[in-house]
């Protein structure tokens, strides 16, 4: 099968497609037939293989010590079940399904083996395999953080990079659970942000959110380019600020805060959880949320991608679309 390859960590131009083998399920794993897959800023980061010194060891165990150790990147996937192994139950032939890998990464592929308890959930009806491939990471990181501050109707909430591949979910997920929903973004992407449900939107090129005097239920930075300081000020009392993307000081001094005010700072990390794919896809289904689509590659021009990606200006999400040829 053809797969895009890191040989080494770097610029994007490491990523090489090859003729790799394909894989054979064991007894408790589904041979997924991937037709659509995702370049995001978090698989840039692992291509480059740099971060700060306080979180170089934490990647590195889980990662590899030179580099990622499956150098089939990719995180999120939606296609086709192809082979199931005997143990599986969950799953049969020819189910359309979309999953996340997280870490193990792999999904720059045609094909790829999950076990059937992974966090894998059958698509959305209503969803093309780009749409639904767009889900996962965005939309799970979205959910978890609104669920750990315990977002509620009526709540106001700032959604800061509200075009981004979390922040678009954000908005839709906020609105969904009442609250009233401010998006924080640049003059370019204004109207998509609106078109998402947002009541108010702030270009942060002509204004600071934090000098308005206006305060929020909650703060939800998803991508940890936010004052600290300025964030805590811009919260009600009890309010709460969420770190999709938080530093090591912005841990320490979260912490603190939490400790001793009566603000709330969240910046754990995310599990991958099968419970709120499923909750992802019925809003979906029930017209309630929707991926947004920045860019569509091929497989064979990820190293595109990539250098669009980490530019940092995409909105929601850029796909790879995988065509298969009779050789896979």
């Amino acid at each position: 099968m053809r797969a895009m390859v890191c040989i080494k960590s770097g610029p994007p131009d490491v990523l090489q497609l090859k003729e790799v083998e394909k894989p054979i399920p064991k007894d408790n794993e589904v041979l997924i037939k991937i037709h659509a897959t995702t370049v995001s800023a978090g698989d840039c980061e692992i291509r480059r293989f740099k971060y700060p010194i306080w979180i170089a060891l934490l990647v590195r165990i889980n990662l590899g010590l030179n580099g990622p150790k499956n150098r089939i990147l990719g995180q999120e996937l939606a296609g086709e079940i192809e082979l199931v192994g005997k143990d599986v139950k969950l799953f049969m032939k020819g189910d359309q399904v979309f999953a996340v890998t997280g870490l193990n990464l792999g999904t720059y592929a045609e094909y790829i083996c999950l076990p059937e308890d992974g966090t894998i959930v059958i698509k959305p009806t209503n969803m093309t395999f780009e749409e639904a491939a767009a889900v996962p990471l965005g939309g799970l990181l979205a959910i978890h953080f609104l669920k750990k501050g315990n977002t509620q109707s009526g709540q106001k909430v700032l959604i800061y990079g509200a075009s981004g591949s979390i922040g678009t979910f954000a908005i839709q997920l906020a609105k969904y659970f009442g609250a009233e929903v401010t998006g924080l973004c640049s003059t370019t992407n204004l109207e998509l942000v609106k078109s998402l449900g947002a009541s108010k939107v702030i270009d942060y090129t002509k204004e600071d959110f934090t000098q308005s005097g206006k305060t929020y239920d909650i703060i939800f930075d998803t991508v940890g380019k936010s004052s600290f300081s300025d964030c805590i000020r811009s919260l009600n009392k009890e309010g709460i600020y969420l770190q999709a993307n938080p530093s090591l000081s912005m841990i320490i001094r979260g912490k603190w805060t939490s400790m001793t005010s009566s603000k709330k700072v969240i910046t754990m990390m995310m599990r991958e959880s099968i419970e709120d794919l499923v909750f992802l896809k019925e809003l979906i289904e029930a017209g309630k949320i929707k991926s947004v689509i920045d860019r569509r590659y091929p497989l064979e021009q990820i190293a595109k991608a990539h250098s669009y990606v980490e530019k940092g200006h995409k909105k929601g999400n850029v796909v790879i679309t995988v065509k298969h040829n009779n050789k896979t």
